[in-house]
C-alpha cells in the first residue's frame, strides 16, 4: 500500500507542478475580473475567509461583464426550471419500437430534470461558469446524494487550487487529483466508514484544528485489459511525517468520473483552458490604472496642492483643508498659497470609454446583453438567437462535449442504478441525448424558418404546388423539432372516411 500511495502522491505533485505555471496568470485574472474568488495557489497560504480581496480594484467593468457572461451561459445552456435536455429513441430502433419507447424516455427525462431542480446544481454550476469565464477552466464535482434526500444528486464547484488534471493522448481530461485539507470532524463527515490508525486518530483528537491533506484520485481503468470506468482512491497524507502515517479512507470504481472538468478554449499542447478575461486582461489592467489616476487627479482637484513660507510660525500639521476653514498667517508672510497642477488629464475619459467598450466586447457583454425593446417581432427573436448561436457556437461545442454530455450520462447512470429509471443504455443507438437549451435550439429555429418559407412560397403557386407538401409528416417533424411532448404527436395518421367504411365492410 505504501508503494501505491507513494506513486499517487508523486504523480499528484508532478501534475500540481505543471499547474504552477498557470497560477500567477490565474491570480491576475481573479484580481482584476473576479476578486471575490479564493486563493488559487496549490502550495500557498490560504486567504482568511472574509478578508478584503478587491483593494487594488478601481474599475468595475470587467467584474460586471464576467457576471453577465456567466449568467448568460447559465440561461443559454442549463437554464434553471426549464427543460434543457431530453431523451429520445436511438436510430437502431424501428419506428414501431420508437413509438413505444418514446413515452418511457419522456418520463425518464422528467425524473432526471426533477432531480436536477431539487439539487444545488444551478448554484454550483453558476460558480463554475464564473471560473470558466475568468480563467478558462472549471471543475464540477457530481456526487450521489444519500438515500432519503429529496434528490439523488449533489454538486460542488471545486476551486482550482484543489485540483490537478492530466490529459490523455486523445485530448480528454480523464485523470483528476483533488487535494483538500480536513480535520477530524471533516474526515468523519465525508468518509464516515473510514478506518484510521489509532495514533493518527489520537493526534487529530488532541488538536481539533489539526488538518490532514486528503488526496482524491480518479484515474481511468486499463481499457486494453477489457476494464472500463474509473478507479477512485482517497487517502489521508501527512506531509510532515511521510507515507508511513498515510491511510486509505475510501476506494471504489465509478462508471463515470465524479469530477467534470471543462474549458472555454484550449491551445494545442496545453492542458488547462484559456478564457476571454485572459484575452482582455491588458485592457482591463489599463482601464483599472486609468481610473486610479483619475481618482488621484480628482483628490488633487478637491484638496489642491499648496505651498507656504517656512517662517518658523506656520505648522502644517495644524492646518485642515476643509470648506470654511480660516488659516492664520503671520504679518508679512505669504501664508498658505495654492500650487497649480502641472497638467490636466481631460483625455482620460476618452481613453477610458474606449477601453471599457473593448472589455465589454471581449467578454461579450455588449452582444449578449438583454434587448431593451419591449415587444420584439418573430424575425427579431430569430435574428437574436442566430447571433447568440454564432458567437457561442465554438464554445458551445466544447462545453457540450466536456460538460453537458458527461453530466447527463452520470445523472442517467446514477438514477438507473437506483432503479428510478428503466435500465437502458445511453449509447446513442438505443437511447440518445437531446439538448433543448435555448442555445441548442437556435439552429433548430433556422431549420423551421426554412421549412416555413418553403411552404409559403409553394402557397403562392396555388393548390397544385401545395399538394407536394406531406402535411402529416411536416406536422410531426415540426412537433419533434420544437421538442413537443411525444404524447401530443400522433404517429399513426387518422384514417379517412372511405378507409373507415372499407374497414367496417371487411369486418362484416
Amino acid at each position: 500500500m505504501e508503494h501505491q500511495l507513494e506513486n499517487l502522491v508523486s504523480r499528484y505533485k508532478k501534475a500540481a507542478e505543471r499547474k504552477q505555471n498557470w497560477e500567477e496568470h490565474w491570480r491576475e485574472c481573479y484580481e482584476y475580473a473576479f476578486p471575490l474568488r479564493e486563493n488559487v495557489s496549490s502550495f500557498g497560504v490560504d486567504t482568511p475567509q472574509g478578508s478584503k480581496k478587491n483593494l487594488c480594484l478601481f474599475d468595475g467593468t470587467a467584474p460586471d461583464a464576467v457576471d453577465q457572461l456567466a449568467s448568460s451561459l447559465l440561461s443559454e445552456l442549463t437554464p434553471p426550471w426549464a427543460k434543457w435536455f431530453g431523451l429520445r429513441p436511438g436510430n437502431e430502433l424501428s419506428p414501431t419500437e420508437q413509438e413505444q419507447v418514446a413515452p418511457i424516455l419522456d418520463k425518464s427525462s422528467e425524473i432526471m430534470l426533477q432531480n436536477f431542480e431539487h439539487s444545488n446544481f444551478a448554484v454550483e454550476v453558476h460558480q463554475c461558469y464564473l471560473d470558466l469565464v475568468t480563467v478558462g477552466t472549471a471543475c464540477l464535482m457530481f456526487e450521489e446524494a444519500a438515500i432519503g434526500e429529496a434528490t439523488a444528486f449533489h454538486f460542488y464547484a471545486v476551486p482550482l487550487r484543489e485540483i490537478a488534471i492530466e490529459e490523455s493522448s486523445d485530448g480528454k481530461i480523464d485523470t483528476t487529483f483533488r487535494c483538500s485539507k480536513l480535520n477530524l470532524e471533516g474526515i468523519r463527515t465525508r468518509f464516515p466508514e473510514a478506518q484510521m490508525p489509532s495514533f493518527l486518530q489520537e493526534r487529530l483528537e488532541q488538536d481539533r484544528e489539526y488538518q490532514l491533506s486528503i488526496i482524491e484520485a480518479v484515474l481511468p481503468r486499463n481499457y486494453n485489459a477489457g476494464a472500463c470506468g474509473y478507479d477512485y482512491i482517497a487517502f489521508a497524507w501527512d506531509e510532515n511525517s511521510g507515507y508511513e502515517d498515510s491511510c486509505i479512507l475510501k476506494e471504489g470504481i465509478f462508471e463515470t468520473s465524479p469530477f467534470i472538468n471543462f474549458r472555454w478554449l484550449k491551445a494545442p499542447g496545453e492542458i488547462y483552458g484559456r478564457s476571454p478575461v485572459m484575452k482582455a486582461l491588458p485592457d482591463i489592467k489599463t482601464a483599472n490604472k486609468v481610473v486610479e489616476l483619475i481618482l488621484k487627479n480628482a483628490s488633487i482637484s478637491v484638496t489642491g496642492i499648496w505651498q507656504a513660507d517656512d517662517d518658523g510660525i506656520l505648522n502644517p500639521d495644524n492646518i485642515k483643508l476643509v470648506p470654511g476653514a480660516i488659516i492664520p498667517k503671520a504679518v508679512g508672510s505669504k501664508g498658505l498659497t495654492p500650487l497649480s497642477a502641472p497638467g490636466n488629464f481631460d483625455v482620460s475619459q476618452l481613453i477610458l470609454s474606449d477601453l471599457r467598450q473593448r472589455i465589454n466586447h471581449a467578454l461579450l457583454a455588449d452582444r449578449l446583453a438583454q434587448i431593451a425593446t419591449p415587444n420584439m417581432t418573430a424575425t427579431e427573436v430569430l435574428e437574436r438567437s442566430a447571433e447568440v448561436a454564432r458567437i457561442l457556437g465554438a464554445t458551445f461545442g466544447r462545453l457540450q462535449s466536456e460538460l453537458l454530455t458527461p453530466l447527463l450520462k452520470r445523472a442517467f447512470q446514477i438514477l438507473r442504478r437506483r432503479g428510478d429509471i428503466p435500465n437502458f443504455d445511453l449509447d446513442g443507438k438505443i437511447v440518445d441525448l437531446q439538448y433543448k437549451s435555448p442555445l441548442a435550439l437556435a439552429q433548430t429555429r433556422k431549420d423551421i424558418t426554412n421549412v416555413s418559407e418553403w411552404v409559403s412560397m409553394l402557397a403562392t403557386f396555388g393548390p397544385d404546388a401545395l399538394a407536394a407538401v406531406n402535411v402529416e409528416e411536416a406536422s410531426r417533424w415540426l412537433g419533434k423539432t420544437l421538442c413537443v411532448p411525444t404524447q401530443l404527436i400522433r404517429e399513426t395518421p387518422l384514417a379517412s372516411e372511405a378507409e373507415v367504411a372499407e374497414q367496417e365492410n371487411a369486418a362484416v
